[in-house]
């Protein structure tokens, strides 16, 4: 596991890279640009490649919310303190993880390739390696952005070195950036398609798993709410990048499906 998760962030690594660097020496803009000495726009492409680079390691590197079994304890007292959360109806189950063995909060879910049950979790990303919960999936989602700013940046820039010829002498000089521009357009439908579903599934305060999943999830199906934790976009967008502490979703849950209707 260890070795394949090191494989992924090298290739993902080496191919921002060497995706750059062949823009920056191949006959394009930013090379023409370098060559009148024009630097502030080959710094700025160079800077966001840099950055997403960053981004990309600290989601990948960064606890995305492990529930750890010390703060079950923690939990135990809060709750003994305060009588703010009523009890949990028999048929919601608030269980206990069968795998790691601590008591799950709500919306909480084990990942068995990370082998944690994550907070508020939306799923584990191949390409990331590592799962996506309430402690990273804000910085999940800037990467998201600051990639989809490369890439389409980077599109341009391959697209403005090829001139097009039918000929092999044209085939073998312009490949790379042939190959470029086909890898960019790929990988930036993927970006867009994916940070267009993360940003309506946070407006609604739903997860991935929740969405997949909400026939097989307890607290969704008793719920007398289609959607028990969705308060409103500007409310649901304001706790998912401006909370600066982890939410009791429980407090939430029940204090919407109490509401008078």
């Amino acid at each position: 596991m260890g070795a394949g998760r090191l494989w992924v962030r090298v290739a993902h690594t080496a191919l921002s890279c060497g995706l750059a660097l062949g823009l920056l020496l191949h006959r394009t803009d930013l090379r023409e640009q370098e060559e009148r000495g024009e630097l502030l726009q080959p710094l700025i492409f160079v800077s966001l490649v840099l950055g997403s680079i960053l981004l990309y390691f600290r989601v990948s590197l960064m606890d995305p919310g492990f529930v750890k079994a010390e703060e079950e304890e923690k939990a135990d007292k809060s709750e003994e303190q305060s009588m703010v959360i009523p009890l949990v109806p028999s048929d919601i189950k608030l269980r206990r993880c069968g795998y790691c063995m601590v008591k799950q909060p709500m919306r909480a879910r084990h990942c068995q390739l990370c082998q944690h049950c994550v907070r508020r979790y939306d799923h584990h990303c191949p390409w990331i390696e590592n799962c996506i919960g309430e402690k990273n999936h804000p910085f999940f989602i800037v990467y998201l952005s600051v990639q989809l700013v490369v890439l389409l940046w980077g599109g341009q820039v391959a697209w403005s070195g090829l001139y097009f010829e039918l000929s092999w002498e044209w085939l073998n000089h312009n490949i790379f950036l042939l190959t470029s521009f086909l890898l960019i357009v790929i990988f930036t439908i993927v970006v867009v398609l994916l940070l267009i579903s993360h940003l309506y599934l946070i407006s609604c305060n739903t997860t991935t798993w929740e969405f997949m999943s909400h026939h097989r999830i307890s607290y969704l199906r008793h719920s007398e709410l289609e959607n028990p934790f969705d308060q409103g976009i500007i409310l649901n967008l304001w706790r998912f990048f401006c909370s600066c502490h982890l939410t009791k979703w429980e407090k939430i849950y029940f204090h919407r499906n109490n509401e008078p209707v």
